[in-house]
């Protein structure tokens, strides 16, 4: 999509990829496969750039960190993203120096390179954000067992010497 195209007004998208980018973007991002993506995408001028908003929902298969066996559970999540093309006033300010950091406040907007916006890969970014890297099927709890504290090498030294005091 390109950026001029959104200042005609508001528009409404929805994404849905194929099996073969599925594929892909579970590879990229580690999963054992990604059975099905969609998102619906709201796309409004935000001062000189665009205001990205919208819900995704995906159904996504892991390996469970627990037993290692593979499952399938879904994830949904909002997407809330701004963007200014480079060299925009409303651009955020190079690194370096101090920043104000405001936890409530929404974020800096992104920094486009060109006109092109690729909502796709702020699809595939919120996504990414929502996996839980160690998953585990619903039900699933680790049980920690310790190791066996070794032996120290003076109580190796006494047995091998036969406890002769």
């Amino acid at each position: 999509m390109r950026l001029h195209e959104i200042a005609r007004g508001p528009m409404v998208m929805r994404l849905e990829p194929d099996e073969a980018a599925r594929a892909g973007i579970a590879r990229t991002l580690g999963l054992v496969s990604l059975p099905s993506l969609s998102a619906n995408l709201t796309l409004k001028p935000w001062m000189d750039g665009v205001e990205i908003t919208g819900r995704f929902d995906a159904v996504v298969e892991q390996t469970s960190a627990v037993s290692l066996e593979d499952f399938r559970h879904p994830l949904s999540g909002e997407i809330e993203v701004r963007a200014v093309p480079g060299g925009s006033p409303n651009a955020q300010a190079p690194e370096g120096g101090e920043i104000d950091y405001d936890p409530e406040a929404p974020d800096p907007p992104d920094i486009l390179e060109g006109d092109t916006i690729d909502l796709a890969a702020y699809v595939i970014e919120h996504l990414a954000l929502e996996i839980d890297p160690f998953a585990r099927q619903p039900g699933e709890e680790f049980e920690f067992q310790p190791a066996p504290e070794p032996e120290s090498p003076f109580a190796v030294l006494k047995k091998l010497k036969g406890d002769e005091r």
